[in-house]
């Protein structure tokens, strides 16, 4: 397991204070650029999902280690082959890992996290969750293909280096051919808007073809708001970090059935259960 995003921090709070003084030497009416509260929110986030993550990889690498020994084949690092399976199965699996995270309530309710920010900036990319026990499931496939555990953290570590790069308004378009295979900071920003347009698209990682592909891609057209459809209006990271578990709670309490605790934790974000017949009819009445 190579921790490279810890080796990578330095940087991102180098290019996180360089994007900053950039809005204040050229700033641009059309973007938000940074607030002083959200952004030690965004470091803070970081660094606890930092603190979280390590120990938990810790756990995780005996059950990669495990389920690679029973793999059929184990996969040899020498081949070039076997660095491109990794790059397509890890890609892949975190295409699925992600809209997942954002059409069950359970799952979103630790990636909501990472978009609870107004503005879109580098720090925002920082802006992690607290629980990462919600995408254990995603990668085990890969180590049951046969691909060294360390192998799938290097590749994982890879792609969130690469991810940080999207989180920013200051570069615009890129060449077309970029544009139509790579996830870029205009695809991003589309998945970071709450227009009703932008909403649960471009899961991709570093390719943007699984969504093109499975029918979640959407182009940039009008400016992005970002942020979350109801905003939380808060900079406590504890909150921030919690909110929505505590809100599907209060939601699974008050539920009149099992069917409905069921549809608060694995029904999308913002699934009611419907009206209860006689309260129907009287909405009906009461409409006419």
């Amino acid at each position: 397991m190579i921790p490279a995003v810890l080796y990578a921090v330095p940087a991102f709070l180098l290019l996180i204070v360089v994007e900053a003084v950039s809005y204040r030497f050229a700033p641009d009416d059309d973007e938000r650029g940074y607030e002083l509260r959200d952004t030690a929110t965004s470091l803070t986030m970081g660094a606890g999902s930092q603190a979280i993550g390590f120990p938990w990889k810790l756990l995780t690498v005996g059950l990669y280690a495990g389920l690679w020994a029973l793999a059929p084949v184990q996969l040899s690092p020498a081949s070039v082959w076997t660095w491109v399976l990794l790059f397509v199965a890890d890609d892949l699996a975190y295409y699925w890992f992600h809209r997942t995270h954002h059409e069950v309530r359970l799952f979103w309710a630790s990636h909501v996290v990472h978009h609870s920010s107004r503005f879109y900036n580098l720090s925002t990319a920082l802006r992690q969750s607290w629980t990462p026990m919600t995408s254990l499931p995603f990668w085990l496939p890969l180590a049951l293909l046969g691909i060294p555990p360390w192998m799938i953290f290097l590749q994982q570590s890879v792609s969130l280096l690469y991810q940080f790069f999207l989180h920013t308004e200051r570069v615009r378009g890129l060449p077309r051919p970029v544009e139509w295979v790579f996830n870029t900071p205009s695809h991003h920003r589309v998945h970071h808007g709450v227009n009703a347009e932008y909403l649960d698209r471009n899961y991709g990682g570093i390719l943007i073809v699984w969504d093109r592909l499975f029918g979640t891609f959407e182009p940039e057209r009008a400016p992005a708001r970002y942020g979350l459809t109801t905003n939380i209006g808060t900079y406590h990271p504890l909150r921030v970090a919690t909110h929505e578990y505590a809100a599907i709670w209060a939601d699974v309490r008050a539920a009149a059935s099992w069917r409905h605790r069921l549809g608060h934790l694995f029904r999308r974000p913002g699934w009611r259960p419907p009206p209860a017949p006689a309260v129907a009819v009287r909405a009906a009445q009461g409409a006419r």
